[in-house]
């Protein structure tokens, strides 16, 4: 016969009670003392700034705040208790945490904890063993010669019978189109044809709406926002409710991981023989895990990162800046040829345009596709500019700061100046260190697309300066120094890019 609380001993229903009571003030104990290590009320300019939003009175974005901070900062490097986080624009350190104490600078199970429901055990949110065998598989594959032939293609193709006719289209309309959606579209078709062997046909001059690029646009969106909380208690317990926006992100992944798997489908259905396209090689080469759909499917949500918001967040700011300097367009399109002169978009031609990188590298600088990039300190630290950083410590380093640091870039950091990267032999393009302009990463984990991006970015801006004019209208990004960004895994301007698109007159 099952006891009732009513038959036991009124001795045991006391010690059941006081034991109950008992794990709530262990439970209570806890929280209490997350909520003190995080200092939530701590009082510092910097700390109350944040948790109050009042740096918005004198900024337009929180990189913006950070920046100035980090400018006044004698070593370049701040602490913003609330989050636990050290944040730093100096280059010795991003140097030391991604190439000399790497091992002490790990993703760190609390990122993998912000982002393992949209990323899993892809590449950008593992560390040890699994991060160093799919980097190793993915290096070889970007590494290959017939890939970097078959992506080029690709961009090539996409960018002549897709992205010029719909900005002709505009032009002979002469509608305001949002360049930014353009740009996300035409990043999104390519990188499902790279990466996965299929078009998806967002760029089609009926603009049709895709499932998976919005799903995946809400859920970069929200997985940033867990980032950005006082205290990742709040987004927890949201998410073990199911409530506000984690019923909403999770929502956003079922969809994402629906498509995915329909990705994968089609892909092995098609076959995987022969293929260029980068899932293929994955799922042919041994050990990939040709089998294991959860491995394929957080392979497909890290292409899906890597390569349509960075790409599209780079050439939307891109053509914000030509819009406000036509000089710098006019001097690329002498450069790469224009009218009768134009020479075709070879991919031994495009390496040649020294001042068009320099133009694609200075957008870069001053509006980095990813603002900021957080590691773990394993265990207690020092960094090379005296900051102590304990153990368990989020640690930020800020590319969009950075590239607004006098004492890396001068006193013109703020200057939209291509020519300051042509410095080598005939005004040719020298690269600065990636550890004081760490756009691609740096180190051991520098980004391994990184020849891909840029190339798929100059025959977007040489076929578009060749053929048009791009103006910016509206309030949004009219202010090149500042526009206002959402918040993100990626930098995109609120608003989108509204631009109106007029052909040009070649002769």
């Amino acid at each position: 016969m099952e006891a009732t609380a009513d038959s036991l001993p009124w001795a045991a229903q006391c010690a059941g009670a006081a034991l109950f009571a008992a794990a709530l003030c262990v439970t209570a104990l806890g929280v209490v003392l997350v909520f003190l290590r995080r200092w939530p009320w701590c009082s510092c300019h910097v700390c109350r700034a944040y948790l109050t939003g009042s740096w918005a009175r004198d900024f337009t974005n929180l990189g913006d705040w950070y920046a100035h901070l980090l400018r006044e900062s004698p070593t370049g490097t701040i602490h913003v208790h609330v989050l636990g986080c050290t944040v730093t624009a100096n280059p010795a350190n991003v140097e030391y945490m991604l190439r000399t104490n790497f091992d002490n600078f790990p993703k760190g199970k609390a990122f993998a904890a912000l982002l393992g429901d949209l990323l899993g055990g892809g590449i950008f949110n593992v560390d040890g063993h699994a991060w160093r065998h799919q980097r190793k598989m993915a290096s070889l594959e970007l590494g290959s010669v017939a890939v970097r032939s078959y992506a080029f293609g690709i961009v090539a193709q996409e960018v002549e019978s897709r992205l010029v006719p719909v900005l002709a289209a505009a032009a002979d309309a002469g509608a305001v189109v949002d360049l930014q959606d353009v740009f996300r579209r035409f990043a999104f078709d390519t990188i499902c044809k790279i990466s996965f062997g299929l078009d998806p046909g967002c760029l089609e001059r009926e603009m049709p709406v895709s499932r998976l690029a919005d799903a995946f646009d809400v859920a970069t969106r929200l997985c940033a926002m867990r980032g950005a909380a006082a205290s990742p208690l709040v987004w927890r317990a949201k998410r073990l409710l199911n409530v506000g926006s984690e019923r909403e992100l999770r929502e956003a992944i079922a969809l994402v991981d629906e498509l995915a798997a329909a990705v994968i489908r089609e892909r092995r259905k098609l076959g995987v023989a022969g293929s260029h396209d980068l899932l293929s090689r994955f799922m042919a080469s041994a050990g990939a895990g040709d089998g294991d759909d959860k491995y394929l499917r957080d392979i497909v949500v890290s292409f899906l990162l890597a390569g349509r918001d960075t790409v599209s967040s780079a050439l939307t700011t891109l053509f914000m800046l030509l819009s406000k300097n036509p000089g710098v367009a006019a001097a690329m399109r002498a450069e790469a040829g224009d009218g009768e002169s134009a020479a075709p978009l070879t991919y031994e031609h495009l390496k040649g345009l020294h001042y068009t990188h320099a133009v694609l590298y200075e957008n870069m600088r001053l509006f980095p596709p990813v603002q900021f990039d957080s590691k773990f300190c394993a265990g207690p630290d020092v960094l090379p500019d005296g900051t102590y950083v304990a153990g368990g410590t989020r640690v930020t380093y800020h590319p969009y700061a950075m590239g607004r640091m006098p004492r890396i870039w001068g006193a013109d950091h703020g200057a939209f100046r291509p020519d300051r990267w042509l410095t080598g032999a005939g005004a040719s393009f020298v690269p600065e260190s990636l550890y004081r302009y760490p756009v691609f990463q740096a180190g051991l984990r520098v980004c391994l697309g990184k020849e891909l991006a840029v190339t798929e970015m100059k025959v977007v801006a040489v076929a578009v300066v060749r053929a048009f004019d791009v103006e910016v209208v509206g309030d949004s990004g009219a202010t090149a120094c500042a526009p206002k960004f959402v918040s993100g895994l990626t930098a995109s301007i609120s608003g989108g890019l509204p631009v109106r698109v007029r052909r040009r007159v070649v002769r």
